[in-house]
């Protein structure tokens, strides 16, 4: 049986490590199929509902698992599909291949059936993009594509027309016209350099040493350097405040953190920014400016791995271009010791009441379901490990503020696309990485009737995945961003009646259990977390609870009462909501 350009394709992708394609198989891209086939021994081909969901798989994939990950769709629509997890990828920096077919080489330009070229419509999503035009182009086209995503942290996109993928492995049809030879390369990454400056790390100890106020600010470019953070901290005595996909950085319990910043934040990171004199930026190209403090009052200092993005957000001061752990290292052994002046005390009591604010919240004798109560069984009851993934929403606020991160516990979202729909596929593609760990999706009924159908992929493909929904019958996040504006609701309400997904996931094959009442909470869940298979938990919550921001300005609270005035529906419901969380926050 004759060797075909897709087996060299597929076999490249194992000489780089990859053992796992998430895909939909369609006509354009039989011949890469077929490589798979003949290659099945070696890479597992996750057979998908939706080609979205693939590419939001080899996303998540990539988060979890610092590995690049890897998407198949056909020509045409199914590339199309992929395009929102791409842009999750790109705009998360994390390196994801994808693989797509496209029409016959002869039939190219003719407005073939499906015929979408591809490579032009990837051109903004993707740090390297070609079709393949000549089989002599593989394997080092697959090496290009592979090395630029882990060196640029983003995309890449190869095109393989039909009758590519399925010619002899390594043939040149074309007679060369110029000095040229088909590139020998091989499957290597060398990773850049760590190491910042040494004068770059003394003028940043410098500063810092220099602080009265201070203030780190970590992202997930410091998910590695947990201890590093942790001892810089304390050496600084800085309160860290952590973006939301750095929220593993340091544990919620550590005394050095002061939580979130930003809408989904805490009140005293707010006031942190506001008091600092200095701010250490580590790993993070914190998008939210509204929420950095105002450079005439505070020096910056930033550890960045891409000097592009220093500076990016924020005047900074001191810019180091480094990797965040390797960095942190370095200043270390830089920075004084401090006798204390209160500063870092001062932010440990706002916590302390921060946290008893948001504990009181969780209450389980509130009807309809709190969201905050539901979010708090997750939180004790899932494994010291558990890796969590969530939707774009409200449900991103119950996560941010409830979902403790203590011992090996991880979490996940689309942070800066902030997509909807990716928490589902994110958890299918991170219990496949990780059989052995507990993966909890966190969704809100939006996100999940989206991509719904990957459950049924978890179940095929034995994949014991845990589903919690937080189901508001709505869309929450954009019913109060309605109301911020000034604006009554509109057409954010899904009508009556609500879906029921738990009979969803019975259908499938997995568990499925539908809530209503507080006091069938923890059961429900702990019935899920205990099945030896997937499992989906539907609670039916408080559809008038406010994602309430830490600290709630006056402009926001005037155009919540001109949302009041204007004809806001539920306003009652939502008055009422709002009165028992203060007398909940009061009471405790």
């Amino acid at each position: 049986m004759a060797r075909i350009a897709s087996e060299s394709l597929i076999e490249r992708l194992v000489a780089w490590g990859v053992d796992t394609v998430f895909g939909l198989p369609g006509d354009g891209i039989n011949g890469i199929m077929e490589g798979l086939r003949r290659h099945r021994d070696r890479v597992r081909f996750v057979l998908v509902h939706h080609e979205e969901a693939a590419a939001f798989m080899a996303t998540g994939y990539a988060k979890a698992t610092g590995r690049i990950g890897v998407c198949l769709a056909t020509s045409g629509p199914g590339g199309i599909h992929l395009l929102n997890g791409l842009y999750d990828a790109k705009l998360d920096h994390v390196p994801v291949l994808a693989i797509t077919g496209m029409q016959e080489t002869s039939v190219l330009g003719t407005g073939y059936q499906q015929e979408v070229h591809l490579d032009k419509l990837f051109a903004d999503v993707a740090e390297y993009n070609m079709m393949v035009t000549n089989p002599a182009q593989l394997p080092s086209l697959v090496d290009l594509a592979v090395r630029t995503a882990y060196a640029r942290r983003g995309v890449s996109h190869l095109t393989l027309p039909n009758d590519i993928q399925v010619a002899e492995a390594g043939a040149d049809p074309y007679k060369s016209v110029a000095p040229v030879r088909a590139p020998q390369t091989a499957p290597v990454y060398l990773q850049s350099p760590g190491l910042p400056r040494q004068e770059d790390v003394e003028w940043a100890a410098e500063v810092l040493n220099r602080a009265e106020r201070p203030a780190m600010l970590v992202g997930q470019g410091a998910l590695h350097a947990r201890e590093e953070v942790l001892a810089v901290a304390e050496a600084l005595e800085a309160p860290v405040v952590k973006t939301l996909p750095g929220k593993a950085v340091v544990p919620d319990d550590s005394p050095y953190t002061t939580g979130g910043l930003g809408l989904l934040g805490t009140r005293p990171s707010e006031e942190l920014m506001d008091e600092a004199d200095v701010l250490f930026m580590v790993g993070t190209n914190f998008p939210y400016s509204k929420f950095l403090p105002e450079v005439r009052d505070t020096r910056v200092v930033q550890f960045e791995a891409d000097p592009t993005r220093a500076g990016a957000r924020i005047a900074t001061d001191v810019p180091v271009v480094c990797d965040a752990k390797e960095g942190l290292r370095a200043l270390l052994p830089l920075l004084g010791r401090r006798d204390g002046n209160g500063h870092l005390a001062k932010y440990q009591k706002m916590m302390a009441k921060w946290r008893s604010d948001m504990e009181a919240l969780e209450n389980p004798d509130r009807h309809p379901i709190a969201p905050q109560y539901v979010m708090s069984i997750i939180d004790e009851l899932a494994a010291e490990d558990a890796i969590m993934t969530c939707d774009s929403g409200t449900i991103a606020t119950w996560a941010a503020r409830h979902w403790t991160i203590r011992g090996g516990r991880e979490f996940y979202l689309s942070g800066t696309l902030a997509t909807m729909a990716p928490g589902l596929p994110y958890a299918v593609a991170m219990q496949h990485a990780f059989p052995g760990r507990q993966v909890i999706a966190y969704v809100g009924d939006g996100g999940f009737s989206m991509l719904m159908a990957e459950f049924l992929t978890a179940v095929q493909h034995r994949l014991p995945i845990k589903v919690v929904i937080n189901n508001n019958n709505s869309l929450g996040q954009i019913l109060w961003e309605q109301m911020v504006l000034g604006y009554p609701e509109h057409g954010v309400r899904y009508a009556q009646p609500e879906a029921d997904f738990s009979a969803w996931a019975r259908s499938c094959g997995g568990f499925g259990a539908k809530v209503t009442k507080s006091e069938d909470v923890a059961h429900a869940i702990g019935q899920a977390l205990s099945h030896d298979g997937p499992a989906l938990v539907d609670v039916d919550v408080n559809p008038n609870e406010p994602p309430m921001p830490g600290k709630v300005s006056y402009d926001q609270a005037k155009s919540f009462a001109q949302a009041f005035l204007k004809g806001q529906p539920h306003k009652a419901a939502i008055a009422t909501t709002l009165f028992k969380d203060r007398i909940q926050k009061l009471s405790d």
